[in-house]
């Protein structure tokens, strides 16, 4: 597979004060412009060139341009990045990227260390701002062109990554491992192969048996944030906010009370004083208190001006009222007030233009009773995606139908609408597909119309009437990133993305048994749409545990439905939730967790009670 030889877009800053200023010739950005378009050919461009003194800002200020304006692939620096007391582009480089790429770093100060032991001086910084790779180079022209030829081989492939170009990355990878790339070639149901006769089935699968952690990697990679909207927050409990949000207001909005009380000042110490009016929670207080008079004062209510503390009511004592009582005229104050007793001033919470949530918080009570205090009633938050929901086989019956000989109720569909409803995601129900190639390629083409992501259930193993990988790959061309997975339960789990209106959507086809079907989704599917909606922790939530018994290890990991009971010791305990066969469904009952449990190797065949697993947390803790 060849890599993506999409032109790379250069910036070459030489970063110099005599260069600057006319006082020397600049021979390494020249050079290395030279080195750039004649090394790749016309795969690789220079757009732009600059000389700029050692200024800290005025570095700085074109690295923002080159990646924010620009958005050039690659910017390369040169000079500035020694130990004299001008020499700052690494610092400015530091302060303007997202993300530090030391291992091009170690590289350049690696391979520089073979040829000369003044490498050691140097101090490159390279890393991303954006999807723009800056990368410092010494300002000698011979050091420079040393280090570029250090990081050069790498540097489409570090592109690739910045513009989420898998394939490419993928083939890179493979040519490295000598591995089968993750997109896997379908020998099933090609052009020209009789899906009709069951003698012409493989005997093996033709899919390459992909470690857990990868496959989860691969579908990660392809999950990506959907575009915001903007809704009420009375609609966004549980969503994921896609900008920073700022308070239009103060809280509180002026100097008020905590308690039910008298606003003095505090100057006048205790004693009798004139009680002027009141002033109550909600309504403005025109009165100015001065020495010798007070306010009456509830919580929350807005202090008077003039007054510096209040006195709780329970420090004084009424010495006059009005003849008919409703009214205080004079009261006696008990204690010494000190300054700001009592007193919550106006921005002590939350100040007018302070940022009170964060891009990828998540939605809760609390956070939406935030909002409402400083005002905010509409809030960016990460579409939802839809999901399409479809089971495939001939023995399925409706669970509102009436069953037939040799048929089963489909329980799969049930119970993966209900987990998306349990996680607040719209879904679609597709139905039961038929085992034809027709229905399957209907019902598949109308999900993938209707959502953004697909979720099927059975047809992906190797029997005769295993229809799926044949539909989504030959005719509806989509891209197979894998079709096996080395775990149990789930291991015909395959993940297929398919092209739709310019857009590729992904489709989960997880296994017909009701057990792997739960446990893949949760593995798989779920993380992923977690992603898809903002969740900056998308996987699901691990903890340690204890064993309540010895369990014997499989050859493959293997994820068992569990019971975690939280006692008196530092771990909870995990409780098996019977038989862990894949076809049964009672298994989920009850179980709060999935336990991560190694393959068995020849040193390790079994688990003893009380040993320390991993486990996955099923729904809300």
């Amino acid at each position: 597979m060849e890599q993506s030889r999409e032109k790379l877009r250069f910036g070459i800053l030489t970063v110099s004060d005599r260069c600057s200023r006319g006082l020397t010739e600049d021979t390494s950005g020249p050079n290395l412009k030279t080195l750039v378009e004649n090394s790749d050919g016309p795969s690789s461009h220079v757009e732009v060139t600059k000389t700029i003194p050692d200024e800290l800002e005025k570095i700085k200020s074109i690295l923002v341009e080159w990646s924010d304006r620009l958005r050039l692939d690659v910017v390369l620096t040169t000079g500035g990045t020694g130990f004299a007391r001008r020499d700052v582009t690494p610092e400015a480089t530091k302060a303007v990227i997202d993300k530090e790429a030391n291992g091009l770093s170690v590289a350049m100060l690696t391979g520089s260390l073979k040829i000369t032991p003044l490498a050691m001086l140097g101090r490159p910084a390279c890393g991303i701002r954006k999807k723009t790779l800056i990368i410092n180079l010494p300002g000698s022209k011979k050091g420079a062109e040393e280090n570029f030829s250090i990081v050069k081989p790498w540097m489409r492939h570090a592109v690739n990554h910045l513009r989420e170009d898998r394939q490419a990355v993928g083939a890179e990878h493979n040519k490295m491992d000598g591995t089968r790339d993750l997109v896997c070639p379908s020998s099933v149901g090609t052009p020209g192969s009789d899906l009709g006769k069951v003698t012409r089935r493989p005997r093996k699968s033709p899919y390459p048996l992909v470690q857990f952690d990868d496959a989860v990697r691969t579908v990660m990679e392809h999950s990506q944030c959907l575009e915001p909207e903007s809704i009420s927050i009375e609609d966004a409990i549980g969503r994921v906010i896609s900008e920073d949000v700022v308070a239009k207001v103060s809280i509180p909005p002026y100097d008020a009370s905590i308690m039910d009380g008298y606003a003095v000042c505090s100057s006048d110490g205790p004693g009798q004083r004139k009680v002027l009016s009141k002033s109550i929670a909600g309504t403005a207080s025109p009165l100015r208190v001065e020495s010798g008079t007070v306010v009456r004062v509830s919580t929350g209510a807005a202090v008077p001006t003039g007054a510096d503390a209040v006195v709780q009511v329970e420090d004084t004592q009424l010495v006059a009222e009005t003849p008919d009582g409703d009214e205080e005229l004079e009261v006696k104050i008990g204690t010494a007030a000190t300054p700001g007793q009592y007193i919550r001033l106006a921005g002590s919470d939350v100040r007018v233009g302070d940022t009170i949530l964060r891009r990828g918080v998540k939605l809760g009570p609390s956070e939406i009773g935030l909002l409402a205090s400083v005002g905010v009633t509409k809030i960016s938050v990460f579409r939802v995606p839809t999901v399409a929901v479809l089971s495939t086989g001939d023995e399925l019956c409706d669970p509102h139908s009436t069953l037939t000989e040799g048929q089963i109720y489909d329980s799969n569909r049930t119970t993966l609408m209900m987990a998306l409803r349990e996680h607040r995601i719209p879904f679609v129900d597709v139905g039961i597909a038929t085992d034809s190639l027709e229905d399957v390629h209907a019902r598949l083409s109308k999900a993938l119309g209707m959502a953004d992501v697909v979720i099927t259930s059975g047809g992906v193993s190797m029997g005769e009437k295993d229809l799926l990988k044949h539909c989504l790959t030959t005719q509806l061309k989509g891209t197979l990133h894998f079709g096996r997975v080395f775990l149990k339960p789930g291991k015909p789990t395959t993940f297929v993305t398919v092209p739709v209106g310019g857009m590729e959507k992904m489709v989960f086809a997880l296994p017909g048994n009701p057990v792997s079907s739960t446990v893949c989704f949760n593995l798989f599917v779920l993380p992923a749409l977690k992603k898809m909606m903002g969740d900056p922790e998308p996987e699901l939530t691990k903890v340690k545990a204890k064993l309540t018994r010895d369990t014997k290890l499989d050859a493959r990991p293997e994820f068992q439905r569990a019971h975690l009971v939280w006692g008196d010791g530092h771990l909870p305990t995990a409780h098996s939730t019977g038989s862990q066969m894949s076809s049964r469904l009672l298994s989920m009952h009850q179980a709060n967790a999935i336990l991560q449990l190694p393959p068995k190797t020849e040193q390790l065949t079994a688990l003893k009670a009380g040993d320390v697993v991993d486990a996955m947390i099923l729904g809300a803790l």
